[in-house]
């Protein structure tokens, strides 16, 4: 993948950590100039990536991204979705509140079609772009007591994935989703241990109750961040320029469906 996508400009949301940031250090050793967003700034930021402080559940924050990146680097060539979260942290449908419901679909939804948005009338004019909109396994295999406002907020997404794929596409667009399975993450372990706190219980019992829910994976472990990395940066470069409007689950052969 050395140098695929070098000279494009490349902006990858939720950047800073996790499957963010390895998305942002793959396609940055593939040649992209990388910007990344995120709530607050790191302490430490060791690739000297562009950064611009951003919470893209707010509305107003994708006009100001938008209007950054394209005054300090002229274009935008690879949009990266990848903020997202379980903010309800679970619950049956009798305690999740409208706020939550609204929590969840303004970061897991809403923020990757502001930013489309914002930046689609740059892409259309010079005819090319990718997007990648990082969505999850437990869109199609939601777990009512743990994900339901998220996992309905990404399947949003994945629809909203196909219907812009058919719309840009003729413009030189190309719009894909990503489903990652159960990844090692520190959102993954910020989940755990909510989980154990609500619950009352030890994380290391979070862990396993949520394992016996998802189910066994067969490859027999959690996923690795790069390995997210490793097939977006495939999916942005020049070697996928006749994949639109898929979803490619990454999920150590966890899902049941053909």
């Amino acid at each position: 993948m050395s140098n695929t996508i070098k000279g494009q400009i490349a902006l990858v949301t939720g950047g800073t950590k996790g499957i963010g940031k390895a998305i942002a250090d793959k396609l940055s050793s593939a040649g992209a100039t990388v910007i990344v967003t995120a709530r607050t700034e790191p302490k430490e930021n060791p690739n000297g990536y562009y950064f611009i402080a951003a919470d893209l559940a707010r509305p107003e924050s994708a006009e100001k991204v938008a209007r950054e990146v394209l005054d300090q680097f002229g274009k935008i060539d690879i949009i990266i979705n990848n903020a997202g979260a379980n903010l309800s942290m679970g619950g049956s449908f009798s305690s999740l509140t409208d706020e939550h419901w609204d929590n969840d679909f303004q970061l897991n939804l809403m923020a990757a079609v502001r930013l489309n948005k914002a930046f689609l009338p740059a892409m259309i004019e010079q005819k090319s772009g990718s997007i990648i909109n990082i969505s999850t396994y437990a869109a199609i295999q939601p777990l009512w007591e743990m994900t339901m406002t998220y996992s309905a907020a990404k399947a949003a997404l994945n629809a909203y994935t196909k219907a812009l794929s058919f719309e840009v596409g003729p413009k030189g667009i190309r719009v894909n989703a990503v489903s990652p399975g159960v990844v090692k993450t520190p959102l993954m372990q910020d989940f755990i241990e909510g989980i154990a706190q609500s619950s009352n219980i030890s994380v290391d019992e979070a862990f396993r109750s949520v394992m016996n829910r998802v189910g066994e994976v067969p490859m027999g472990r959690m996923g690795e961040s790069e390995e997210i990395a490793n097939l977006v940066a495939f999916l942005a470069s020049p070697e996928a320029k006749y994949i639109t409007g898929a979803n490619y689950l990454i999920d150590g052969g966890l899902s049941p469906v053909v």
